[in-house]
């Protein structure tokens, strides 16, 4: 068997023209071709071999990383995902009625006040990743400010009726019991 060429390398296919390997398996490579694109041929597919850069033991595809990049700013930034609205609230609006009769009523769009509700709960989660990582606090401190942050989810089940997804609601603290 051949060597096994690391990620970098060139080489030139017979059918693709000349390209750089951009992932390794044991069995694959994926070449990215200058014609064709990209394309996964066998470790021993005839091509010519133009530089060789060695294999490295922990090498990472770029799909890897990408992967890890998105993962890394859902986690950590206050993008927020996308959360659908249940279906029959779409379009539907919400009126605020004053008790006093001579006061004008307020109607706010159920989809506004939806993402309001998806943004305080995304915020939420941001201050709970702060606090998990914050080096200040003792763990009994972050026990303690992380019950109130559960008590708030919990204040926010009331709105779960809004939420198409049940993945996506909110639990309070005797749900995660």
């Amino acid at each position: 068997m051949n060597r096994i060429l690391g990620i970098g390398s060139r080489i030139a296919h017979p059918d693709y023209g000349k390209g750089v390997v951009t992932n390794v398996t044991a069995k694959m490579y994926w070449v990215t071709f200058m014609d064709s694109g990209l394309e996964t041929i066998g470790v021993d597919a005839d091509f010519e071999i133009i530089e060789a850069v060695d294999d490295e033991v922990d090498t990472v595809s770029f799909y890897e990383i990408e992967k890890s990049l998105r993962e890394i700013l859902q986690k950590w930034s206050d993008v927020t995902e996308i959360v659908p609205l249940g279906d029959k609230w779409n379009g539907g609006t919400m009126t605020l009625q004053p008790s006093d009769p001579n006061l004008a009523a307020k109607e706010i769009p159920v989809k506004t006040f939806f993402n309001k509700i998806v943004m305080l709960r995304d915020r939420l989660r941001v201050l709970e990743q702060k606090i998990n990582s914050n080096k200040k606090l003792d763990e009994e401190e972050k026990i303690d400010i992380q019950q109130y942050i559960t008590r708030c989810y919990g204040s926010l089940t009331t709105f779960n009726v809004l939420f198409k997804n049940k993945s996506q609601q909110f639990v309070g603290e005797s749900s995660k019991r």
